[in-house]
């Protein structure tokens, strides 16, 4: 256990400084949002243990918090797409995706993740447990263990909401009859999606001296706090969420492996400067970024194309006005950026807009869809297919550029998301759960 001495011993005397158990996983985008939450506690003099996947080891220690592997729950000992928990490039079908969450991650293992989250809790005696709200597992040993519990949703609100389009397809909200029976009935069908993984949750409960859920949901949404890492003017759900929910706003930190980066073009040069990333996770994405060249390789623009830790780099090849790295500071590019073109992974969405720069969204699972639509219903960019042609990449690429509304709406949304900054601390959230 890295940093053990930590893990363990008596609270600090002082009342002011508190003990947060993390339980993380690695989803990719998730890590640097949840991250950047024990950060800030850390900054504000608080104790934090991340328990988690040994991939995430190295950011933890380096965000100031000691560090405990999952050791039955399923994990990740690498960042082979082999070890991937999801697989989500196997699949299109977004109900597909949902059931693989569902059985592999929130409810199948649930027990062996309340396990490991119960041995943590003892080791290092946290005042308070903040998990990510999809380990079930981990909610369900901190309320065994009579501790306040948070949960954080590193994206937009995922939970079933009355009048908002249910995860996965990316509908965008229902204006007409047609619309809202599709929503009622595909929210149907993905409430009996998860209602099956119940029984798997009740085990787990079970085994930890609990009493039975009668719904999927409960588990996470009778958490004391749900704090949502989003901009509520973003996302169509905030105005009907349950009164433990708050919007605290995006994280904005890069993730602790991107390296410095150096533009190779002179301060002269006023072509468009575009950014590329599809790099939190493996999502069988180089074909698709090396169409993305093709089409940047001939408009008048400059391109910085980042591949992330997920792709060998001589998967994508560079030309004279795109550049291919393995990593970049995207908030330090945006502040220069015309447009970003992107999987739409939320950490990047919200880095985007908060720049006020239009995107092209191009997503390929798990939540990006969703997080597509809503940039779309905001005006603040287009969506394609992850099966776009070059050139279609390119038309579409170019109309983003010329029409000026696409800037204009994501400057709206950037002005929204600063307000969020300098309103909302989310820390004081965490520190009111402890007595």
């Amino acid at each position: 256990m890295a940093g053990e001495d930590s893990m363990e011993g008596e609270a600090s005397d002082d009342r002011r400084s508190r003990r947060f158990l993390f339980p993380m996983w690695e989803g990719g985008g998730n890590v640097p949002p949840e991250l950047g939450v024990a950060r800030r506690l850390v900054a504000r003099g608080h104790s934090v243990a991340v328990l988690a996947d040994p991939t995430i080891e190295d950011a933890a220690v380096a965000a100031g918090c000691s560090f405990s592997p999952w050791r039955r729950g399923p994990h990740r000992a690498s960042l082979d797409p082999a070890e991937d928990l999801l697989k989500d490039w196997e699949s299109k079908n977004p109900l597909v995706m949902l059931q693989r969450i569902r059985d592999r991650f929130i409810a199948g293992p649930a027990n062996e993740y309340a396990s490991d989250t119960a041995d943590a809790i003892q080791a290092f005696a946290p005042d308070a447990v903040v998990s990510d709200a999809f380990l079930f597992g981990s909610i369900i040993a901190a309320q065994a263990a009579s501790l306040p519990v948070a949960v954080l949703v590193p994206n937009i609100w995922v939970m079933p909401t009355p009048g908002t389009p249910p995860i996965g397809p990316g509908f965008a909200p229902a204006k007409t009859i047609f619309g809202r029976t599709r929503d009622v009935a595909m929210l149907a069908t993905v409430n009996r999606l998860f209602r099956r993984g119940l029984p798997a949750v009740n085990a787990a409960r079970a085994e930890h001296g609990l009493a039975p859920l009668s719904s999927f949901y409960a588990q996470a949404l009778a958490a004391d706090r749900i704090l949502v890492l989003t901009s509520p003017a973003f996302d169509y759900a905030s105005a009907s969420v349950p009164d433990n929910v708050r919007y605290v706003g995006p994280i904005l930190d890069d993730p602790s492996w991107v390296a410095p980066w150096t533009p190779p073009w002179p301060e002269a040069d006023e072509r468009p400067l575009v950014l590329v990333g599809f790099s939190s996770t493996y999502q069988n994405q180089g074909p698709l970024l090396r169409r993305v060249v093709e089409a940047l390789s001939t408009l008048p623009v400059r391109a910085v194309v980042t591949v992330g830790q997920m792709l060998d780099g001589d998967e994508v090849t560079a030309t004279d006005n795109v550049v291919v790295v393995r990593s970049a500071p995207h908030r330090e590019i945006l502040a220069d950026a015309s447009l970003a073109i992107s999987h739409c992974g939320h950490g990047t969405t919200m880095k985007t807009l908060a720049a006020g720069v239009p995107m092209v969204c191009i997503p390929m699972g798990r939540d990006q869809n969703d997080t597509a639509a809503r940039v779309v219903h905001h005006g603040a960019g287009v969506r394609l297919s992850p099966n776009a042609s070059a050139t279609r990449i390119r038309q579409q690429v170019d109309h983003v550029l010329v029409d000026q509304r696409f800037r204009a709406n994501a400057s709206r949304l950037a002005s929204s998301i600063a307000d969020d900054v300098l309103t909302t601390d989310l820390v004081p959230e965490l520190e009111s759960l402890v007595v």
